[in-house]
């Protein structure tokens, strides 16, 4: 990429950071062709003059244009069984619940911007040229040539599965990128959960009811389903444990600590981790 090439969203004006962070990525170990899940704080960073469109156009230069970007999307605004409608109807009677999730909207992989995941993850999702798994809740979207393979497949009753992109990924051998945040955002984590070697005994994992809301044609549906109840709440424990046993690369981009880590072998350890960590 030159800087005649700089995507739109960047500026000549920019350069300098493009390059800045490109020279940050290379020295945390990032290499062309190398597929990334990513997960950022552009905050942490600190200014970026372009912002996500600089820091996508450094991650792109370094990866090279046959890899693949991949951020989370999710979404949780059309849920009844999310933390945050639990907080909005808390309080509310029947009929108020009853009201408020006649209002929820209904899931569009192609329009729906996603929630939390922070503005890198949004600039991804509306490039051209991006894809967008079609899970109502966990949904992630790509960016890359093997954008539509790694999106393409995911299931509903398997937020974070082997029928999620994450499956792909593994398969894939990519890597996982944290900017500037921890591993209590390390969605690949989730993946080791349902696999029966993370579980003493070895079973399937506990199942929840959930409920959300899509658009079909246009019309709104509601879609209700069964799926692995997921826990992140020891991730930290697990992220110091994997610092500590796998070879992790860490640096700053930016300001940012990061930290770059072979997403199998991550959910490798994870599995053996789990299950001499967690309770039956």
């Amino acid at each position: 990429m030159t800087r005649a090439d700089l995507p739109a969203g960047v500026g000549h004006a920019d350069h300098r950071d493009v390059d800045r962070l490109a020279a940050d990525l290379a020295a945390l170990g990032i290499r062309a062709g190398q597929d990334l899940l990513v997960h950022c704080s552009m905050r942490r960073i600190g200014p970026v003059a372009g912002g996500p469109a600089a820091l996508l156009a450094a991650l792109r230069r370094v990866t090279g244009p046959d890899a693949t970007v991949v951020v989370p999307a999710q979404t949780v605004g059309n849920s009844t069984t999310s933390p945050a409608f639990r907080a909005a109807t808390d309080g509310l009677d029947e009929a108020g619940r009853a009201a408020y999730e006649a209002r929820l909207p209904g899931f569009d992989p192609v329009n729906t911007p996603s929630e939390g995941m922070g503005i890198l993850a949004e600039h991804v999702r509306q490039q051209p040229g991006a894809a967008r798994s079609g899970h109502p809740i966990t949904s992630f979207a790509a960016l890359g040539g093997r954008a539509v393979e790694f999106t393409e497949l995911h299931d509903l009753d398997c937020h974070l599965g082997e029928r999620s992109p994450l499956g792909r990924l593994y398969a894939a051998g990519a890597a996982v990128l944290l900017l500037g945040v921890g591993y209590a955002r390390c969605t690949a984590l989730h993946l080791a959960e349902y696999r029966p070697e993370a579980r003493r005994p070895a079973g399937p994992p506990p199942e929840r009811a959930y409920r959300c809301y899509v658009l079909v044609g246009g019309r709104r549906e509601r879609r209700d389903f069964h799926a692995p109840v997921l826990d992140a709440s020891d991730f930290p424990e697990l992220g110091a444990a994997i610092d500590a046993h796998l070879p992790v690369r860490r640096g700053l981009v930016g300001a940012a600590p990061s930290t770059l880590l072979d997403l199998r072998a991550a959910v490798d350890f994870a599995t053996t981790w789990m299950a001499g960590h967690r309770r039956p």
